[in-house]
């Protein structure tokens, strides 16, 4: 009788150990969570391996798939961002929709990403170095700057997503004003606006002008972001190339997401 009631017991805990949610992000990552809300703009939930801890909200336009606990399933956005939306399920005692599963349920319709959507801005600060090819520096002397082909950068990035598809791609309008060789005593300022796009899976590239104190060109800038609790942290490397040579910039940052 004791061995029966040591199996019932192990059997129970086996099955709430894999009683987890899985939450599957555009980029791929998996997490093992407990969903506790899905709202029109953001999903809910609490790491499986810290069950007490805080909770956490992803954009659900991050999300991909929820995977239950009882094997359902739901996918945002699988459907054209025009289709109309379904109808809410009867709402539980909560308050909160509800399958007959007990399993959470929304409209597979992001307001963010229908085709002509609400712009929305992730704006952040900006820190890095440039390169400067020796016809550059060589210039640079030319025009009275005595510098050295190493520089530091600070600046800030203003970024707005001027559209996002459903199958993710966005497209990205951005304006980077950057200030340059402060270690050497210098004040080298420079600004680029870019036109761009991002896939699903957050690797993104644009091009725009370029303009500095020697000059104008155009710079080809290419990145990926890294999600973290709702926060991104961007990585850009630049390239602006010239008669006079080649800069090459790489920028690292963080911002947040707000309309």
């Amino acid at each position: 009788m004791r061995t029966f009631l040591l199996f019932a017991v192990l059997a129970v805990l086996s099955g709430a150990a894999h009683a987890q949610d899985t939450l599957v992000q555009r980029n791929g990552e998996e997490l093992a969570v407990k969903v506790l809300e899905i709202t029109p703009a953001e999903v809910k939930y609490r790491r499986t391996d810290n069950p007490e801890g805080p909770v956490i909200s992803a954009w659900r336009s991050d999300v991909f798939m929820v995977r239950y606990a009882n094997g359902t399933k739901e996918v945002f956005n699988s459907v054209p961002a025009y289709t109309a939306a379904r109808t809410p399920a009867p709402a539980t005692a909560a308050g909160a929709p509800a399958t007959a599963a007990g399993v959470p349920t929304v409209s597979n319709r992001d307001p963010n990403d229908t085709i002509l959507d609400e712009p929305i801005h992730l704006d952040g600060p900006r820190i890095g170095f440039t390169i400067l090819s020796a016809g550059v520096v060589d210039k640079a002397r030319e025009n009275g700057l005595d510098i050295n082909p190493f520089l530091t950068q600070f600046g800030w990035q203003f970024e707005s997503r001027l559209f996002r598809l459903p199958n993710g791609i966005s497209g990205l309008v951005e304006l980077v004003p950057l200030i340059g060789g402060l270690e050497q005593g210098q004040f080298l300022p420079s600004i680029s606006g870019l036109l761009g796009m991002r896939g699903a899976k957050g690797f993104e590239f644009g091009i725009g002008p370029n303009v500095t104190p020697l000059g104008a060109s155009l710079v080809l800038a290419m990145g990926t972001s890294i999600q973290s609790h709702g926060i991104n942290f961007p990585i850009n490397l630049a390239v602006v190339p010239g008669k006079d040579g080649t800069r090459v910039s790489l920028l690292f940052g963080f911002n947040s997401r707000h309309r």
